[in-house]
């Protein structure tokens, strides 16, 4: 579905080929409360300034490593990375991402007509059944909703580089973005 849509909780931009960050969670990153309480204030607010604060405080609190963190199993995280290489130059071009405890950010530019819901749909689905298989667990490991934006020129592209493959030194996961393993910035010259 091309153009603006909501599934709602969160407003997406669906715009074809054009770059996007995009940000999953666990199913455990966020409690519900939490979930409920953001979801009302993000409906209601229009300023984007207001709404970037607000995602600023989100990453904040991802970053503090709640829930079981079930991506800093290296069997999980393998899975996931393969799951987002796998379709680089198919589905996307992938062009950052980063595997957090509890959470993965990653920036693309849809390719082929796949549209970023079916992108996205996909992933879950496949890395969920697999990671669930490991965890010998069922139901949910994703959230249901996803947050994505569309990148609006170079200054907020090298941005969103910049914050992807920086996530793990601000959360205070390694000294240096290139000694995060899973990452796009792993032994990168910095």
């Amino acid at each position: 579905m091309k153009g603006w849509h909501s599934r709602g909780y969160l407003p997406h931009f669906d715009g074809g080929e054009i770059l996007q960050f995009m940000t999953i969670h666990l199913g455990d990153a966020l409690p519900q409360k939490v979930i409920e309480s953001w979801k009302i204030e993000i409906e209601r607010e229009k300023d984007d300034e207001k709404l970037r604060q607000m995602i600023i405080k989100r990453e904040k609190y991802l970053d503090q490593g709640y829930g079981e963190c079930d991506l800093a199993k290296v069997e999980i995280a393998e899975i996931v990375k393969e799951s987002l290489l796998r379709f680089d130059s198919v589905r996307y071009n992938l062009v950052s991402w980063v595997i957090m405890p509890n959470h993965v950010h990653f920036l693309i530019k849809p390719l082929n007509n796949f549209s970023v819901s079916v992108i996205i749909q996909r992933f879950k689905s496949f890395t969920s059944h697999e990671a669930n298989k490991i965890l010998q667990k069922s139901g949910r490991f994703w959230q249901v909703d996803y947050f994505d934006r569309y990148i609006r020129d170079y200054e907020h592209f090298e941005k969103t580089v910049n914050y992807i493959e920086n996530n793990p030194v601000k959360a205070g996961l390694c000294e240096k973005r290139r000694d995060w393993k899973y990452s796009s910035a792993w032994n990168a010259d910095d």
